[in-house]
């Protein structure tokens, strides 16, 4: 078993989730009381939060290459940045390791065309839903993403922030996100990426009629996958 090396904390909320997930994915697979060979560093969300605000991602990537490669000083065979958002920096995190990153866009995509999905639709903080990092990572598999309007994008933005990213959730703040959800369809989404690893803990399967591709759960699932590959 590889051991896996997380970089969480952003928020805590979701990094709880990649642990629980990964674990329970190993128990079910290997049986007994096997669990998984995982290292944290879960960072202060705070500092990282006010690097993007302040649009200081050089700073933020410096920050979360150091983590990467402590985990990596301590025996991570391969790391997993537990976020959507901070894979904006992946690339500066790369530089400073010397094992490989399993990318979360990467690893949606490939759920994403085995369905033989072509249009998808994008939930997500506003960096991602806005920016080319990651969108284009998944267009590069020949998949086309859809996102939501100006407006919509800024109050799913702020109810990541504001309620999912402190463990908040609310009935109200789902039923926009599936508002938002039904006109991402509309305009032709054939599935939805909940492009932040929080939106999971709010948005659940029977909440769309459309796929879901909870980037939490593919991620941390993927991650099993190579742990345990021979």
């Amino acid at each position: 078993m590889k051991i896996i090396g997380l970089i969480g904390g952003m928020s805590w909320e979701s990094s709880a989730e990649y642990y629980r997930i990964i674990n329970e994915e190993v128990k079910k697979r290997l049986g007994g009381l096997h669990s998984a060979k995982c290292l944290l560093y879960s960072v202060d969300f705070e500092e990282i939060e006010r690097f993007q605000t302040n649009g200081e991602w050089e700073n933020a990537g410096e920050k979360l290459g150091d983590a990467a490669s402590s985990l990596e000083k301590a025996g991570a065979e391969f790391i997993l940045i537990c976020t959507n958002t901070m894979h904006k920096v992946v690339d500066t995190i790369q530089s400073k390791i010397n094992i490989p990153i399993l990318h979360i866009a990467d690893a949606t995509a490939e759920q994403i065309n085995k369905q033989e999905i072509t249009n998808i639709g994008l939930l997500g903080t506003r960096y991602t839903m806005e920016q080319d990092f990651y969108k284009s990572r998944i267009e590069s598999k020949g998949i086309n993403v859809i996102v939501p309007n100006t407006e919509e994008r800024e109050i799913v933005n702020k109810i990541i922030f504001d309620e999912l990213c402190l463990g908040k959730i609310h009935q109200e703040s789902r039923d926009y996100y599936k508002s938002v959800i039904q006109n991402l369809i509309m305009s032709g989404a054939q599935g939805i990426i909940l492009g932040c690893t929080e939106i999971g803990l709010l948005i659940k399967p029977g909440d769309s009629e459309v796929p879901l591709f909870d980037t939490t759960y593919i991620h941390a699932l993927e991650a099993v996958n190579l742990s345990l590959k021979k």
